[in-house]
């Protein structure tokens, strides 16, 4: 869904990275897609070809971060920046991981990694668009998907037509109404998190020693 490798933080090192984040005080959001989110039953198990295609695109958030390492990299300026807006979040390769993690607490963790997939796939060679296409679409936007994306019924349906005869921009539509959701929804929630602020404060206290 770039700049050299960055060195991740360990998730056991930030402090507060196993509480979920709590939306009390945060406006219900406004978003038509969320009225209709219904809870969906996930198989235990999905397709080796599914799940090897999730793990090759974000193997980041598969693998965790180290923090320890990160910060001779990362510093407060560049976390403070996260909050302008989530374009410039999910244009840094850690900021993508941080968020990920925090949607992993929330167990939404499906819509960066379908919003990180997309980013791949615009990359993708025209001889390979069919086979990842279909790998996407199973894995994420399929009625029984493992990991389905909460998308209304149309652009469901306009998806599945588009990867009939797939170009780089098949699952435009449907990453555009993800990136809307993230942006209204989780990522309001996740400037106020204990994942986020948590980790700007270690660094903030770090440049001052």
């Amino acid at each position: 869904m770039r700049a050299a490798a960055i060195s991740m933080p360990r998730l056991d090192k930030i402090p507060g990275m196993f509480f979920s984040a709590s939306p009390k005080d945060l406006k219900e959001p406004s978003h038509s897609l969320l009225d209709d989110k219904t809870q969906k039953k996930k198989p235990k198990t999905f397709g080796m070809d599914v799940k090897a295609y999730l793990r090759s695109m974000i193997p980041h958030l598969e693998s965790g971060m180290k923090l320890s390492k990160s910060k001779d990299i990362l510093s407060a300026e560049e976390v403070m920046q996260w909050s302008q807006s989530l374009e410039k979040l999910l244009a840094n390769q850690t900021g993508q991981s941080v968020f990920g993690n925090f949607l992993k607490s929330e167990f939404s963790e499906e819509n960066i990694e379908f919003w990180l997939a997309c980013e791949d796939y615009k990359k993708t060679e025209s001889e390979l668009l069919s086979s990842k296409a279909e790998s996407i679409y199973k894995a994420f936007v399929h009625s029984d998907a493992a990991k389905q994306i909460n998308i209304d019924f149309r652009t469901r349906e306009s998806t599945a037509k588009k990867i009939k005869a797939p170009t780089p921009t098949s699952f435009d539509e449907a990453q555009k109404v993800i990136y809307t959701l993230m942006e209204k929804d989780s990522y309001p929630r996740f400037l106020k998190s204990n994942i986020y602020l948590n980790l700007l404060n270690d660094l903030q206290a770090n440049s001052l020693k």
